[in-house]
């Protein structure tokens, strides 16, 4: 006899293809940046209240964990801006392929691992 319940489906045990990974990463880091505005619209205005405020925010950004904070928000913006470009060219029909799709996230997480590492180094 056959049920009509619902088959449970683990998502933990589901193979996620390479590009759909890319599009949830692009949505999660949209929401990141969203809360590390917060920091960066903090940092803008104590650097732009006055001399000390910029020299506070100097000697703020001089600690560790504001500058790992700054960095992950650096890095947040520039997977998304990259991912941006990725989806911009998708809208296009450039790369709308199965193959196009899994090549344009492998160069999306390349490109962006170089660029965070770059700014990395530059932060830091």
């Amino acid at each position: 006899m056959k049920t009509a319940r619902p088959t449970y489906i683990s998502l933990t045990k589901f193979a996620w293809p390479l590009p759909a990974m890319a599009s949830i990463t692009h949505r999660i880091t949209g929401m990141l940046l969203f809360v590390g505005l917060a920091f960066l619209l903090y940092l803008l205005d104590e650097s732009l209240a006055s001399p000390q405020g910029l020299d506070n925010a100097r000697a703020l950004l001089a600690l560790p964990l504001p500058k790992l904070l700054l960095f992950a928000v650096v890095a947040t913006l520039i997977y998304h801006l990259v991912a941006g470009v990725k989806h911009l060219l998708l809208d296009f029909d450039i790369g709308d392929t199965i193959e196009g799709g899994k090549l344009a996230a492998q160069l999306t997480i390349a490109v962006s691992a170089i660029l965070i590492v770059i700014a990395g180094v530059w932060l830091w």
